[in-house]
């Protein structure tokens, strides 16, 4: 009886374990620090003013995504909640916040670098 429930608990913790690390369970794509949005790796993310209204679609392909990284989502993924995922040029999929896609800036090296935010006046931090 004690091993029944002992392997019980520890299905039990390996469930739970599982569907934290975001493959298919219901934790964010990204989540707050200090005031922005960040990716998993804590590097910072942005948004784009020339993404269409509505986050339908990046107006960011070829090399504009080669300065600016998308938060990409799984081919299975769904939207959550303020979280959708939109289908990019290239058929990859795309994490949106409010209707927002994201991205990372290349010249960012570490959690908590900001340098993209402002540039060309049309990419901002992206804020939760």
């Amino acid at each position: 009886m004690k091993t029944t429930t002992l392997a019980a608990l520890a299905l039990a913790a390996l469930l739970q374990a599982c569907g934290s690390m975001g493959g298919g369970g219901t934790a964010a794509p990204a989540k707050a620090a200090d005031g922005a949005l960040v990716g998993p790796s804590g590097m910072t993310l942005y948004t784009f003013d020339r993404d269409p209204a509505g986050g339908a679609k990046s107006a960011c392909n070829g090399p504009c995504a080669a300065n600016w990284p998308p938060l990409m989502a799984a081919a299975d993924a769904r939207d959550q909640g303020d979280w959708s995922v939109i289908t990019r040029d290239d058929g990859a999929k795309q994490w949106a916040y409010k209707g927002k896609p994201l991205y990372y800036w290349a010249k960012d090296t570490k959690p908590g670098d900001r340098t993209g935010d402002g540039f060309n006046q049309v990419w901002h931090t992206a804020k939760p």
